[in-house]
This record gives C-alpha cells, structure tokens and sequence, in this order.
C-alpha cells in the first residue's frame, strides 16, 4: 500500500524548538506527530464508544424507569464517604 502524508502543521519557531527539545534518541519530529495522531485518533475510538455505551445504558435504563435523581445519588455517595473517611464531601472539598 502506498503510503499518504498528513497536512503540515505551522507552528512558531519557538514551538517547533520545544517540541524538539523533548524527542527521545533516534526520535523523529515526524514520528513524534505520527505518534500523536495516532494516539489521538485511538483516544477519539475509545471515547466515542465509551460515550456510546454511556447512551445506550441511560436508554435502557430510561425505558425501564429504574432511575435515580442526581441529587439523591450524590447524597448517598455523600453518605458513603462520611462513613468510609468520617467527613462528607462538601468539607473534603472546601
């Protein structure tokens, strides 16, 4: 298969001396974006299906009408942590 290349990418010189302060040994500036893209587009697959199955499970669960309030949830899992570590949410976070 023949291979394609990427649109480039213009970036200030000051980026450019960046990114090439942190390639490894024997790492190219190429490799290093291919790297990335690749990565990135893996990241995007995992989140569309995570997001996917996020909607279907809300579906389902709508359709059976086994919900619960955000609010009531959130109070419980307040419950949950002043049990676990004797203080609630609100004073862990403030």
């Amino acid at each position: 298969m023949k291979t394609a290349t990427l649109p480039p990418v213009r970036v200030e010189p000051e980026f450019r001396e960046e990114v090439e302060s942190v390639l490894k040994k024997d790492e190219t500036l190429s490799s290093f974006v291919e790297n990335l893209v690749r990565n990135e587009v893996e990241f995007r697959k995992i989140e569309a299906d995570f997001l996917a199955r996020g909607r279907a499970s809300l579906a389902k669960a709508r359709r059976g009408g086994r919900t619960v309030p955000a609010a009531k949830m959130i109070g419980k899992l307040d419950k949950m942590i002043e049990a676990k570590f004797g203080k609630s949410r609100k004073k862990a976070v403030a």
